[in-house]
């Protein structure tokens, strides 16, 4: 079965009272991080029941695995099957307020558009701090990418920096160290050259035809023998292994601190180790399917054990074609009528930043 199809079954089985229900206890339980009885629910929304129909429709959720008792308390908490009913079909999505988004768009607009790097890192930090989760991106990978153009800057008589510039903004550098004092013509007639041969080719196609490329010779001794040297630089420089693995971006963890899931030292190290896991993250996070939509995936929906107590809300951004992922990792217990829409607005103003 489908992930669509399963999604569309759960739930199938509720009356509207069990989902009224049902919704007051989420929404209770993301405002307070209690465990919600059924007078609060009686008192907080108008289900036009007494607090005795109330608690029998929170036995007949529980029974069906949407409700669940912790420890000895009297009141409930939602599972992570109720918070994917709770998505899918009862959350009405609320706008970003002019203030989050003057502020998603301050700080994006001090990052400036130079390196897409430090402007993802900024909605990061951003989208941290505003959603009260801890922000998380992968940079696009680049195995793809097209080279738009190349640059051989002299830093000394005995050393070159090569400068690779990615469609989109992307930038790569390599130092190389000089055997030999080339002149500056030089430097410019063999930066003319390597343009010629390789821009506007993808980046697996140079790595795996770079020598052949440049097999020509280029006039003067100096010359060819710069060549030689970028040959075997360029190994460093478009190395797909290093270019197909995920850039991890993460947030100030410090916010997620602050909720009540993590006051406990149990969970405290829970959530430090899990920042710690900088390439389980990156797997989780930058191999994630999403078809032009928002994707949500809560507690055990997770591929990881170690992201099992965790909600993952991502979206995709777009940069010179190249596609990178943006989003928070958070506990279940979250808004989600706020989250997804603000992690939106975020991959869309990134998108948006980094149009040419």
């Amino acid at each position: 079965m489908g992930e669509k199809a399963r999604r569309e079954m759960v739930g199938t089985e509720l009356s509207e009272r069990e989902r009224q229900v049902l919704e007051a206890v989420v929404r209770t339980y993301v405002d307070t991080a209690e465990p919600t009885g059924s007078r609060t629910v009686s008192r907080g929304f108008d289900l036009g029941v007494s607090a005795a129909t109330i608690r029998n429709t929170m036995s007949d959720l529980e029974e069906k695995g949407y409700l669940f008792h912790p420890h000895t308390s009297a009141g409930r908490v939602p599972t992570d099957q109720a918070y994917r009913f709770y998505v899918d079909r009862l959350m009405e999505p609320l706008a970003p307020s002019p203030e989050d988004r003057a502020n998603l768009e301050r700080e994006l607009g001090q990052a400036g558009t130079s390196a897409v790097e430090r402007l993802v890192l900024q909605a990061t930090r951003a989208l941290s701090l505003i959603s009260n989760e801890l922000g998380v991106a992968v940079a696009p990978s680049l195995g793809d990418a097209v080279l738009e153009k190349l640059e051989l800057i002299q830093v000394s008589t005995s050393k070159v920096l090569l400068v690779a510039t990615i469609r989109g903004g992307v930038v790569r550098t390599v130092y190389v160290d000089l055997p030999i004092e080339v002149p500056q013509e030089t430097l410019v007639t063999v930066t003319v050259a390597l343009n010629e041969r390789l821009s506007g080719l993808s980046l697996q196609e140079i790595r795996r035809t770079l020598s052949e490329r440049l097999r020509d010779s280029i006039p003067g001794e100096v010359g060819q023998e710069l060549i030689n040297i970028f040959v075997q630089s360029g190994a460093e420089l478009f190395d797909l292994r290093q270019l197909d693995a995920a850039q991890l971006h993460l947030g100030p963890a410090s916010v997620l601190a602050q909720q009540p899931e993590f006051e406990s030292g149990p969970r405290m190290k829970e959530l430090i180790d899990l920042t710690e896991q900088r390439d389980l993250l990156a797997m989780a996070v930058g191999t994630r399917e999403h078809a032009g939509r928002l994707k949500i995936t809560i507690g055990t929906e997770n591929d990881s054990t170690a992201l099992s107590d965790f909600t993952l809300v991502t979206a995709e951004y777009s940069v010179g074609g190249l596609k990178g992922v943006i989003g928070v990792i958070g506990p279940t217990r979250m808004p989600y009528e706020k989250i997804v829409t603000i992690v939106d607005y975020t991959s869309s103003l990134v998108t948006r930043v980094l149009q040419p």
